[in-house]
């Protein structure tokens, strides 16, 4: 019988002892145990089967328990994938769902508002925007999961490319409305001229450039400092700085891209009149037109 399924027959654990059981079982170390140490922690589990029952609380049998439920899955006995490991949960979904559904809601509040929106239109926009988001933004992992022998340098560009590629069709999706509905455009005296469809791509283009610039340097920053500081003196008398180093560099990179990335086109933009529709250059003389592009 698989070890891991035998184990849940034997034990019948109360509540607080199944939660003390997940806090080992999700600890992070666990995504980094080798198939080597894995295989001799079964083979232990297989050959001492009644020691493997009776002694939990020997420090080997603890130890083996802890890596082959962990790692192994109790049905089929195959290795689970590092990426899809009970471990691999929180430290994955939890960063990117709060990312997402922030990021989601944030453009969607900062976009133009110029068009009638529905409570329901909204959710339902907001809803399929972050679960496409989300998804995507792990699609890389998979691959890299899927594909562990793919090129170290594709390794580390992956994330980044897909990162900001999916900042900004996260806008596309936030924002798909306005350039179907489109968004008013005024002159420079601010009296509206009417609703432009291409003014609505247009502010919705730039708005995804931005956001991807922010989220694609402020990913891409980090990695270059990684990169060099682990070639570093310091780093090799002191590893365990690396973490520190990083999120340092991350969270300096990115208040500093913020502003940047909000800076690179006005809040409120120009468009060229002949630009714009035919019944928006027939309703005004005036050659230059303003649109709020939002954020």
């Amino acid at each position: 019988m698989e070890p891991n399924l035998r184990f849940g027959i034997w034990e019948r654990q109360s509540f607080v002892q199944r939660f003390l059981r997940w806090t080992e079982l999700l600890d992070p170390t666990n995504l980094l145990i080798s198939i080597e140490r894995i295989e001799k922690s079964r083979q232990l589990l297989f050959t001492n089967e009644d020691a493997a029952r009776h002694n939990l609380n020997d420090q080997r049998i603890k130890e083996a328990w802890k890596r082959s439920l962990s790692t192994v899955h109790p049905d089929s006995s195959r290795l689970i994938p590092a990426f899809f490991r009970p471990a691999a949960f929180l430290p994955l979904t939890a960063p990117m769902v709060s990312f997402y559904a922030y990021t989601t809601a944030f453009t969607i509040i900062n976009g133009n508002s110029s068009y009638r929106r529905h409570g329901a239109e909204q959710v339902v926009l907001g809803t399929g925007a972050f679960s496409s988001s989300a998804f995507l933004g792990l699609f890389p992992y998979f691959i890299q999961t899927k594909c562990p022998l793919i090129n170290p340098l594709i390794k580390r560009a992956l994330p980044i490319i897909f990162f900001a590629q999916v900042s900004a069709m996260n806008v596309f999706a936030s924002r798909s409305l306005e350039p179907i509905r489109g968004i008013q455009v005024m002159d420079k005296e601010g009296r509206v001229i009417g609703l432009s469809r291409k003014a609505g791509e247009k502010a919705v283009r730039e708005t995804s450039i931005s956001r991807a610039v922010l989220f694609g340097i402020s990913a891409l920053i980090p990695e270059v400092f990684t990169y060099f500081y682990k070639r570093t003196l310091f780093y090799l008398e002191n590893p365990w700085s690396l973490w520190t180093a990083k999120l340092s560099c991350t969270v300096l990179v990115m208040g500093l891209m913020v502003p940047v990335s909000f800076s690179m086109f006005p809040q409120v933009g120009r468009v060229q009149s002949r630009k714009l529709e035919e019944e928006i250059q027939s309703s005004t003389e005036e050659t230059e037109l303003f649109y709020n592009r939002g954020v």
